[in-house]
């Protein structure tokens, strides 16, 4: 047998053993990063193990709370007619893909920053049922580019 065939037996081997249900299960409950959803009224309906790491706040903490609970006091009011807008006209301004900034905030009331993606879930009727969105922490990064920025400014102005 030659190597390209046993790889090709292996490569079959492992396609005819996925599992893409498992597979789906263990990305989206224990991946790293956050991932929620909420529902057309805004409030949580799922809560992964990486949200409850990046945010504080355990599942049984933010299931049925608004979104609110990890949007700063100051950005709400807009989020909110945002979130109103998508779902009263089944559109986002932020297409598939986009990578958005944002500050959020963790259940001990800091401040980090997030970086996420967001996806329309759709009903059985093409309406959306609610928000689905990918989130990291990245405050580490943030703060970096922040400190050359202050570090650029100096040398410039020396």
């Amino acid at each position: 047998m030659t190597e390209t065939s046993r790889d090709t037996e292996t490569t079959s081997e492992a396609a005819d053993a996925f599992d893409l249900d498992r597979f789906s299960r263990t990305l989206i409950e224990r991946g790293p990063d956050a991932v929620l959803y909420a529902g057309r009224d805004g409030r949580i309906v799922y809560w992964n193990a990486g949200a409850e790491r990046i945010f504080g706040f355990t599942a049984a903490d933010a299931l049925g709370q608004p979104l609110d609970i990890i949007i700063p006091e100051n950005l709400r009011k807009r989020h909110g007619e945002g979130f109103d807008e998508t779902m009263r006209t089944g559109k986002t301004r932020y297409g598939a893909g986009d990578l958005l900034s944002v500050p959020a905030l963790r259940k001990d009331g800091a401040r980090i920053s997030v970086e996420f993606s967001i996806m329309p879930v759709l009903d059985e009727d093409g309406h959306i049922a609610g928000i689905a969105a990918v989130l990291r922490d990245v405050s580490k990064n943030f703060e970096a580019m922040r400190a050359l920025r202050l570090k650029i400014k100096e040398l410039s102005a020396g």
